[in-house]
């Protein structure tokens, strides 16, 4: 598990890096909210970041 919570947001984007898809997601546990982010093609965490407040 990268990060427990709620899923507040989700979306496949285009990334130069790894298969050439992603999935992120923004994740909600309380006052945190962790940007997740998954290689469409291999599953692996590509990203697990703490995003600042007040970040889309």
């Amino acid at each position: 598990m990268a990060f427990p919570g709620r899923i507040a947001d989700e979306e496949l984007e285009r990334e130069k890096a790894g298969s050439g898809l992603r999935y992120s997601f923004d994740i909600v546990a309380g006052r945190v909210r962790q940007e997740v982010g998954v290689d469409a093609k291999t599953a692996k965490v590509a990203e697990n970041d703490r995003e600042s407040p007040g970040a889309d």
